[in-house]
């Protein structure tokens, strides 16, 4: 009865008696600076307004900081305060937490943590108001209504439309839908999570200690000058300072700032700018008189450029004090390099960073689905003028458009990744810092720019977007199917076996393949009277039989031999089909000549993540990447759903030319007979020059290790640590460090946290 009274008379009480709010209450907090001295500081509210407080109950709080904050709220039941019933109040403005809550009952106390760490901040406001449970609904409904519908005056209409979005799923489906639209039409809430930002911090206190990065001249034999390219138009003085600033403040002291401002219409622009070409010698504006866009503004800036390599600064972003001398490092150290790029992260409105962007180095299928290079990139300038310039038209993805350009034509050791944070991004609305929907045009320049990057390919390639904004698949079509030979051991296992079999055959689009089961000492008779069912009714299936111990390498070597197919599929026996284009995808990529193995996106039977390309040095010889990641998870950066290139995948489902299987020697028989042997398999063609490839387009089920079973017997346990000592012995050096992840992110998990004393 008490929740009922209070979600259907209290919202009414508020209008009559607005003092029942807090904001009362916390005046005194109001227009101070409070310092917390330790990770747990707290206010306990006491009000007349608590004792009738419970159902829905909307808290917002106004709070101003420098720092990043987490402000938390806890309530007692009776059994005092709990981190496992603390509710983080989610950033849904600048300064603006909130969380809407459902209380079971009426609390015998309510603590309110502004922050969890060492920080300065000031309380503006502190509002905790009741509502019944209608109104929780029409407030989260009208929220995205008003969101998705800016300005769309026909409210009939969109009241329509936006119901029928979510009444199929009933009231429960109906109110989770709702909540996940709620929390995606605010990025804060996406962009940024107490725990990945507290790592953060602690990351960047472990790891950015720049004091010995004192630019010497005497220890360099080559100190050229390097030109920072800054198109302006309009910008924020106060952001504009700070991304100049960054650039006076570099410990390496041989650059000029090359600006063309794109004719701002707001004179702080035009005189924060003639303040500093005042000041300094080395900084050059020009004054463009008609507006054009980013890349004529930025081809001004470049036409004024003496350097002899060129940076890209955005108006509003930042370098950090090392930048220019990390890149002069790289430029005395590699004499060949002509392309580097950096890691990165965001900066807020307020200097907070967050989300570091670790990078692979150079990952060509990566750098085709998603411009994951970005920021900071440098080139060498008479690279640049062999190439041209920005080009007119693809606005929005200009410099991706250029760095294709660049990259098309060096080879990888002329591209080179310095795995440092040298740039921050300022995320701020309207970026695409902040969400890559803030500039949707970008995706179709990016296709556009592709289209041209592929124009002179003698083979046919359909370019279109990807599984997320601004990300891109390319599709190498095929001219003709050549016969695969699907390689599938197995012993005994009836249902898991037939689970496999028949997806392929009924699932498979691609008509020209075989299917080799090879039989290593089955006995079960269902199984075996299936062997004889299937070879009867497919004329494209045939059972080997290996009558020998159990030797994974060997039974697949054994199996390429006697395939009659140019391209060759190892499958387990424990896998299950679910795309329909699954083996046309990794066709056309194994047909590829720069492209060794090919591998797919597996789940587990709870549709998490089971495999997503294999990472070197994970728990000591290899892990795979994503694991255990939802299966609807964009993973890191968005790595789950984009093509890329990997140092290794699994030898669950592997497409792989022929001539390269032998080329290689195929599996290792003797030295890794169970594990590992995809891992080596692949850093054999690796290490042959051939790039390995994982697409996301490729979904199977993996019900691993069923028909194996677990290593756990003393002869099993002994045999893996042999082969792991093999490994770790042969492959050191790609174990050490593997070029395609990053030494910044862990080596203990396959989550692709940040690598914090390990």
């Amino acid at each position: 009865m008490s929740h009922i009274l209070t979600s259907i008379f209290f919202p009414l009480l508020q209008k009559i008696i607005p003092s029942l709010t807090i904001n009362k209450d916390l005046k005194k907090l109001k227009d101070l600076n409070w310092q917390s001295t330790g990770d747990d500081s707290q206010f306990i509210l006491k009000s007349p307004f608590l004792k009738v407080l419970s159902g829905w109950v909307s808290v917002r709080v106004k709070i101003d900081s420098k720092d990043y904050i987490t402000p938390k709220i806890y309530f007692d039941f009776g059994e005092g305060y709990s981190e496992l019933r603390a509710i983080t109040l989610n950033q849904i403005d600048e300064s603006t937490y909130q969380a809407d809550i459902m209380l079971p009952q009426i609390p015998n106390n309510i603590r309110f943590d502004p922050t969890d760490n060492l920080s300065t901040f000031k309380i503006l406001s502190f509002t905790i108001k009741a509502h019944s449970e209608t109104l929780h609904f029409f407030h989260q409904f009208i929220s995205i209504i008003k969101h998705d519908n800016k300005n769309d005056i026909d409210t009939l209409r969109i009241i329509k439309k936006s119901y029928a979005r979510y009444k199929k799923n009933g009231l429960n489906g109906m109110m989770e839908k709702l909540d996940k639209e709620y929390i995606r039409i605010h990025p804060f809430r996406q962009q940024k999570s107490s725990s990945e930002h507290t790592s953060y911090l602690n990351w960047i206190k472990e790891n950015e200690d720049n004091s010995n990065d004192l630019f010497n001249k005497d220890l360099f034999n080559y100190t050229p000058l390097i030109s920072i390219i800054m198109p302006t138009y309009n910008t924020p003085m106060q952001y504009l300072k700070k991304a100049i600033d960054s650039v006076i403040d570099q410990s390496y002291p041989y650059w000029e700032i090359c600006i063309a401002d794109d004719a701002s219409s707001n004179m702080e622009t035009i005189n924060t700018l003639k303040e500093y070409i005042n000041e300094y010698d080395n900084i050059n504006v020009h004054f463009r008189e008609v507006n054009g866009n980013i890349s004529l503004a930025s081809n001004s800036a470049l036409d004024l450029a003496k350097g002899e390599y060129i940076a890209f600064l955005d108006h509003d972003d930042m370098l950090a004090p090392n930048a220019l001398f990390e890149i002069i490092k790289v430029i005395n150290a590699k004499k060949d390099v002509k392309f580097i790029y950096s890691d990165e992260d965001k900066i807020d409105e307020k200097g907070r960073r967050f989300s570091p962007h670790f990078k692979s180095s150079w990952n060509p299928d990566m750098f085709l689905s998603q411009n994951y290079i970005s920021h900071l990139s440098v080139v060498k300038k008479c690279t640049l003028d062999k190439v041209g310039y920005f080009r007119v038209g693809y606005e929005g993805s200009q410099d991706y458009d250029l760095f294709l350009r660049i990259t098309k034509n060096l080879n990888s050791n002329e591209i080179f990744h310095i795995e440092k944070i040298l740039y921050h991004w300022r995320a701020i609305e309207g970026s695409t810092a902040l969400s890559s929907k803030e500039k949707s045009y970008t995706t179709d320049a990016g296709i556009k720019a592709l289209k041209n990057y592929f124009s002179d390919n003698k083979k046919s390639v359909k370019i279109e977007k990807g599984l997320l904004d601004n990300t891109y698949k390319v599709s190498y079509l095929l001219s003709h199917e050549p016969l695969v030979s699907l390689i599938i051991p197995t012993r005994d296992e009836h249902d898991i076996l037939s689970l496999c079999i028949q997806s392929i055959l009924e699932k498979t689009m691609y008509k020209n393949y075989e299917i080799l089961i090879v039989d290593n000492q089955t006995t079960c008779s269902k199984t075996l009277k299936y062997f004889d069912e299937l070879t009867h009714a497919y004329k494209n299936i045939k059972i080997l039989k290996y009558n020998k111990e159990f030797n994974y390498s060997a039974i697949n070597n054994y199996a390429v031999e006697e395939a009659n197919g140019e391209i060759i599929g190892l499958i387990n026996n424990d896998v299950e089909v679910i795309s329909n284009n699954w083996l046309t995808e990794m066709v056309q990529h194994a047909l590829r000549p720069c492209i060794g193995a090919v591998g797919a996106k597996l789940y587990y039977d709870n549709n998490t993540i089971q495999h997503a390309g294999v990472i070197l040095g994970i728990g000591g010889v290899a892990g795979h990447s994503h694991k255990y990641f939802i299966r609807d998870s964009n993973g890191y950066f968005s790595r789950l759903k984009i093509v890329q290139n990997y140092s290794a995948v699994t030898g669950a489902c592997l497409v792989v030319e022929k001539k390269l299987y032998e080329e290689v020697n195929g599996l290792d028989e003797n030295n890794l007979k169970v594990a590992f042997n995809d891992v080596d398999f692949c850093l054999k063609l690796l290490d042959k020059g051939y790039k390995n490839l994982w697409t996301p387009y490729v979904e199977l089920y993996h019900h691993e290790s069923i028909s194996r079973g677990a290593e756990d017997n003393p002869k099993k346990i002994k045999r893996f640590n042999k082969e792991v000592t093999y490994m770790k012995n042969r492959w050191l050096k790609y174990i050490k460090a593997d070029n395609l992840y990053n030494h910044n992110l862990t080596n203990k998990h396959e989550n692709f946290g940040l690598n914090l004393n390990e």
